[in-house]
């Protein structure tokens, strides 16, 4: 049985950089607070009306086919992995199929947030491995801008988010040794609605109030997916509990990067280069620490592009590749958490 490799990747971030000072003129806050606590310097945002979650997958897309040396004729399955599609139905993946004139392959969506690019890398891992496909396109994209609260109320999400998308060509290797060595893929939903968001659903209420996450209770949220309620309450925005997170984050990384090493019978010490989804700068210093991995052993690029989500494991790993730090033979580990909650390892030997 063939091991999978990643035969071609590419990133594509919006031109419009936002800074932190951009983000004072609409919410109280500033530089010092954002930079404190996330690591974020500013983010990009994309260009409503013109941009989507699918063009910048499109664009990410185009530079990952080429540098695996294929034609998009050669793609027989696109897995397409975000929280911020263009239509709450149908979902990306048949958009991006359309614009990238792919007609007749199947389309997979990836609904797992930030840990979206994990869990399609698994997929696809799997379906190489079996030989039901020999090109496969994985896209992680955010068009996080789109959605977010621009006001003080909002600021402990809003200065988080930024856009962007990645994408990778899944293809099959006969080098011994080489590839996708391992991925590993968690969930616990105990604490779902601690990182969400909530409405529009077709929930009608029924996980809100009981559970104390501050939305009302069944009876005043009513009726289904949109109610009046929730425009005249600003109800319609991503919500998150910080602390819970980060929290649940500093345990849950290590472990299942660990986990990862384990199975393979690799150490922390062969890790030649750690990629952690760019949650927040904290959180990859602290697990950083945790794994003793000096600095020149991790990729952070939060400071520029914020949390991108779903795209942020592909955009900082082709960064890494492009500035030299990614070398044939490297063992390269990736490893994201996120909302649901959920989270996963991958580790490569690149």
């Amino acid at each position: 049985m063939p091991n999978s490799k990643i035969a071609g990747i590419g990133f594509y971030v919006p031109e419009k950089a936002v800074s932190n000072f951009d983000l004072m003129e609409h919410m109280d806050t500033n530089d010092e607070w954002i930079r404190e606590r996330t690591g974020i310097v500013e983010r990009r945002y994309g260009v409503k009306h013109e941009e989507t979650s699918t063009t910048m997958g499109v664009e990410a897309a185009k530079i990952a086919i080429q540098r695996a040396g294929i034609t998009n004729e050669d793609v027989d399955f696109i897995i397409f992995a975000t929280l911020s599609p263009d239509y709450y139905f149908p979902g990306c993946g048949v958009l991006l199929q359309r614009e990238m004139g792919m007609q007749g392959i199947g389309a997979l969506d990836i609904r797992n947030q930030c840990s979206g690019f994990i869990y399609g890398l698994s997929i696809a891992d799997q379906f190489v491995k079996s030989g039901m496909y020999k090109n496969i396109l994985l896209v992680g994209a955010e068009f996080h801008s789109a959605g977010l609260d621009y006001t003080t109320r909002g600021r402990n999400v809003t200065v988080i988010f930024g856009d962007g998308a990645g994408a990778a060509v899944i293809q099959p290797t006969e080098e011994k040794d080489k590839g996708i060595l391992t991925t590993h893929l968690h969930a616990d939903g105990t604490y779902a609605e601690q990182l969400a968001y909530i409405n529009p659903g077709c929930h009608g209420g029924k996980w809100l109030g009981k559970k104390g996450f501050g939305y009302g209770d069944e009876e005043q949220l009513g009726g289904m997916f949109i109610t009046q309620h929730m425009v005249d309450n600003e109800l319609l925005f991503p919500n998150m509990n910080g602390p819970a997170v980060f929290k649940f984050a500093v345990t849950k990384f290590p472990e299942v990067i660990n986990e990862a090493l384990e199975t393979t019978g690799y150490t922390k010490e062969d890790i030649d280069m750690f990629i952690p989804h760019q949650a927040n700068l904290r959180i990859s210093q602290f697990v950083q620490k945790k794994l003793g991995l000096p600095d020149e052993k991790i990729w952070n690029n939060i400071q520029k592009y914020g949390n991108t989500t779903a795209a942020s494991i592909p955009i900082a790993l082709c960064e890494a590749l492009e500035a030299g730090k990614v070398k044939d033979g490297d063992l390269v580990c990736l490893a994201a958490f996120g909302s649901g909650f959920t989270w996963g390892s991958a580790l490569i030997r690149w």
